[in-house]
Formats: structure tokens, C-alpha cells, sequence
């Protein structure tokens, strides 16, 4: 198994080394071999993807990935930017199937900010499509008008096959799971919404045992606040998926608890905490390595089928969390405040 390990920026170095710190717990005979990206890109190679580092990542089976992204790069022109760099490797890998589990951990229900009898027991998925929509439509950019105003114009466009194979990645899912799948879009007022619910009616006729269910996205907003268990599995675009997904996280008590996998077609995947870089806390030992640790389990699971480490690392996560551990962001009173060096460790214990 060869996985190329992308720290990135801000936390993502301390992040990655507890994910790597627990792989190797495993003693499963996995390569890995680091790479800058992001940032880090631009500093080493004066590109937010070198291509020595996207090159790492198709001869390998796997990407970890930490984060992309520091304030101090904001005012570089928006092509060496760090999010560029990230955008451009989910396309060159032509990762296009983005899953985003939204779990609550029983030991965390007080740390959501909602009432625990609302979601307790909390298990979603939500499939995001992530090569397509409004982040890569044509065409975009900001132009002067002939009576000198500004305009900024993007475009939300999508193919019938984008959607349907997206789909089929959801409607599987939802086999393997409680049978249903709700599709989010905005079919009253967006043409490219009103093709997309027309594709999955079509493809939901392949998975007749599948319940499917259709939601405005502001409506589902408004849902996932109000009643989170009704989902079991959520398909969507790339704008609204990753709006509802931070959403989403936040139910479970913290953005460092998700973890996400963006696969191909062959389940070659990348593997990456939901979170950002979070630049203000980076190098104090403070940030939340969970994310990161659980997307690795991700990545045995969706990759590299072996349903059985995935299975430990989590199991391992759940221990640690039993066991009272918790970084800042789930802290609450009468549990044992960590570092993220100290959570890693925690993890590796319960392995």
C-alpha cells in the first residue's frame, strides 16, 4: 500500500503526524511518502500543486491529505493561492465522489449545540459531487462593464453523466446502509437542479429497494437543524454539499470529528479532515487530530477494503473518547483536556 502524505499548512503537519503515528500502529506494511502541497507548495516550488507532488499522487494507491490555506496567502494572485492547489489535485485525480459521514459519538452528545435527545444516535452521509458545479464552470471570472461597473460572473452547469455517476456512488451507499437517499437541489429556480432531480429519479430506478426523497437545499438547512435523524444518506452538488456538510458537522459537537474520502471511479481516493487549516492555532499543540485519524480508517475501508484496520482505528477513536480524552474544541467539564500530540497517542494506546 503507497500513500502519499500531503501535511499542507497551518495544522496540517500536526495533524497528519498523528493519523501517520497511528498507520503505523497497524504494523500493515503501508509506504508512505510526504509531499508538499498548498502553501507549503508555493514556498518549496512557487506552485500550490508542484508537480513532483502530483505526480506522488497518481503513482500512489492513496492521498492523505492535512489542510491547504494560510491568511498570509490571500493577497497572492488567485491561481497561486493554496485552495487552488487542492481544487486542481481533486481534479487531476478526477476525484469526483466526495464522502462526508456526519457520526455522534455518544460520549460527544453534549458537545453538540443541539439538544442530545436530537441527535443522539446521529449516523448521516452525505455524497457530495466535487468535479463539477459552480467551482468549475465556464465561464467565470471578474470583468468591466462598458459603463465601468464590475462584474463578477460564475456559472453552475452540469452533464447528465456527472450526475448520474454520483448517483450510482449514493444509491450503493444507501444499499449498504438503511435504503435511503434524500437528493438536495434547488429544482424551482435552477435549470442545472431541475436536470439533476430528472437523472436520479432515472438512476433510482436501478435500486428499487432504495427510498428516494427529494429537498430544497434551504429547506434541507433548515432540516438538518431541526430533525437530523430523518437522513440517512444525503446526495448533492458541489456548492450545496459543502455547505451542508460544515453544516452537518457541527451536529456532532466539533468540525474536528469529520473526516472525509473523495474517490474515482476505481475508489482510488483522497483522504481529509472536513476542517480547514486553522493558521490562528497552528504549531500549539491544540488542534483536534480525530478527523485526520478517522479519514485514515476511511482510507482502508474505500481503497484498500480492509474493512478490518478501518475497524480498529475507529474502535480505537471511540476508546479514547471513553476513556475521557478530549482536545479543546470537545472539551467539557470532567473529562481530561489533551494536545493533539497527546490525543494521537491516546488512539495509538487503544490500539
Amino acid at each position: 500500500m503507497k500513500i502519499a502524505v500531503l501535511p499542507g499548512d497551518g495544522i496540517g503537519p500536526e495533524i497528519i503526524h498523528q493519523a501517520v503515528k497511528v498507520l503505523n500502529a497497524l504494523n500493515i506494511g503501508i509506504e508512505m511518502q510526504e509531499a508538499p502541497i498548498g502553501g507549503a507548495g508555493y514556498e518549496s516550488d512557487g506552485d500550490p500543486l508542484p508537480s513532483r507532488t502530483l505526480n506522488l499522487a497518481k503513482e500512489s494507491d492513496a492521498v492523505l491529505l492535512g489542510a491547504v490555506g494560510d491568511w498570509k496567502y490571500d493577497s497572492l494572485p488567485r491561481e497561486s493561492r493554496p485552495e487552488r492547489g487542492l481544487l486542481r489535485i481533486r481534479k487531476e485525480l478526477n476525484l469526483f465522489a466526495n464522502l462526508r459521514p456526519a457520526i455522534l459519538y455518544p460520549e460527544l452528545a453534549s458537545s453538540s449545540t443541539l439538544k442530545a435527545e436530537v441527535v443522539a444516535g446521529l449516523d448521516i452521509m452525505i455524497v457530495r459531487e466535487l468535479t463539477g458545479d459552480i467551482y468549475f464552470g465556464q465561464p467565470r471570472g471578474i470583468s468591466v462593464l462598458a459603463d465601468g461597473q464590475r462584474e463578477g460572473i460564475n456559472t453552475m452547469r452540469y452533464s447528465e453523466s456527472e450526475i448520474r455517476r454520483i448517483g450510482h456512488v449514493a444509491f450503493n451507499i444507501a444499499m449498504k446502509r438503511n435504503k435511503k437517499v434524500c437528493s438536495v437541489d434547488k429544482a424551482n429556480v435552477l435549470e442545472t437542479t431541475e436536470l439533476w432531480r430528472q437523472v436520479m429519479i432515472e438512476v433510482a430506478k436501478d435500486y428499487p429497494e432504495v427510498e428516494l426523497s427529494h429537498m430544497y437545499v434551504d429547506n434541507a438547512a433548515m432540516q438538518l437543524i431541526r430533525a437530523p435523524k430523518q437522513f440517512d444518506v444525503v446526495v448533492t452538488g458541489n456548492i450545496f454539499g459543502d455547505i451542508l456538510s460544515d453544516e452537518a458537522s457541527m451536529l456532532t459537537g466539533s468540525i474536528g470529528m469529520l473526516p472525509s474520502a473523495s474517490l474515482d471511479s476505481n475508489n482510488k481516493g483522497m483522504y481529509e479532515p472536513s476542517h480547514g487549516s486553522a493558521p490562528d492555532i497552528a504549531n500549539k499543540d491544540i488542534a483536534n487530530p480525530l478527523a485526520t485519524i478517522l479519514s485514515a480508517a476511511m482510507m482502508l475501508r474505500y481503497t484498500f477494503n480492509d474493512e478490518f484496520n478501518a475497524g480498529r482505528i475507529e474502535l480505537a477513536v471511540k476508546k479514547a473518547l471513553e476513556l475521557g480524552y478530549r482536545t479543546a474544541d470537545i472539551y467539557t467539564a470532567g473529562t481530561l483536556k489533551v494536545g493533539c500530540n497527546a490525543m494521537g497517542d491516546a488512539v495509538v494506546a487503544a490500539l
